[in-house]
């Protein structure tokens, strides 16, 4: 039941309505789903370093958390939490996970403790019950998901909690099981898939976050950026049919296959805003979008 048809029910028996205590009504109507659906994000996450920084890309992060209605909970798909079938994390106190090597001191400093969300985490898993979706107690935030939120919502202050990518599966499986979580976007839940359009660590330069962006970089960033345009999502799904430009941009898949999660659950009415544009140290594309 929708809330508003709930108050309808209740503005026509005014004598029930008025005997039903406050407390009541809101424990039943939090029930509800959310009539507005909410955005979907895509965020190229880059270098775990991007956590400690100030600069074009975090600002633009920050102007995001700050653009959108604040959720009940957020969702994230990150490109480092990938499994052998698929896991949703019920953990209720999930903390950052330093899953990287010794890049900065500081960035073991930044604790990001945001509240778990098993209720909805749970009803994720109902809702695409055909894909038999699996909990998990513990997983915690990988660096794709809280060097992310750290500048999004760095207050810590909404519910958050991962569902993984499975790796054993082909790519449309990814783009069918997003389709099948579209309910999840009534209630308030936020889904934010963090990868990148190009990621490369082979061709990366290290030492120069603002190298200048490879020839073949920038072609790969482009195509994915006009097939987005056009809505052609089939193509990006079945990415083997773009060429070797593709295993350029990603000699393996896990930072790309976040992005058919958020084109599984886009409408077709719905348009690509893109909030960034730009490189880091080279061959890693930074850009992010929404579609609402």
């Amino acid at each position: 039941m929708k809330r508003l048809h709930f108050l309808k029910i209740i503005a026509s028996l005014p004598l029930i309505g008025a005997s039903i205590k406050l407390e009541a009504f809101e424990k039943i109507s939090n029930n509800f789903s959310n009539t507005q659906k909410t955005p979907l994000l895509f965020i190229g996450h880059g270098h775990p370093i991007n956590a400690l920084l100030d600069n074009d890309f975090t600002q633009h992060l920050s102007k995001i958390g700050t653009s959108i209605e604040k959720p009940n909970a957020i969702m994230i798909i990150s490109a480092h939490w990938t499994t052998k079938g698929t896991l949703i994390s019920v953990n209720s106190l999930p903390k950052a996970l330093y899953d990287f090597g010794n890049i900065d001191d500081r960035l073991f400093q930044i604790k990001y403790e945001p509240k778990g969300h098993p209720q909805l985490a749970k009803q994720a898993l109902e809702t695409a019950a055909n894909y038999h979706i699996q909990e998990d107690p513990s997983m915690d935030l990988d660096h794709g998901a809280w060097t992310v939120l750290k500048h999004l919502y760095s207050k810590a202050d909404v519910p958050v909690f991962e569902m993984s990518i499975d790796e054993s599966q082909p790519s449309s499986y990814h783009f069918e099981l997003a389709n099948a979580l579209k309910k999840m976007r009534e209630k308030g839940v936020l889904i934010i898939a963090s990868g990148n359009i190009v990621h490369n660590l082979k061709m990366i330069d290290w030492n120069n976050i603002n190298a200048k962006p490879l020839d073949w970089a920038i072609e790969f960033d482009e195509l994915v950026k006009s097939k987005l345009n056009s809505q052609d999502f089939k193509a990006l799904v079945n990415y083997n049919q773009l060429g070797s430009i593709f295993q350029l941009a990603h000699p393996t898949n896990e930072h790309y296959l976040p992005m058919l999660y958020t084109l599984g659950l886009a409408d077709k009415t719905e348009e690509v805003k893109y909030l960034f544009e730009g490189f880091q140290f080279g061959s890693a594309s930074m850009r992010c979008f929404q579609i609402s």
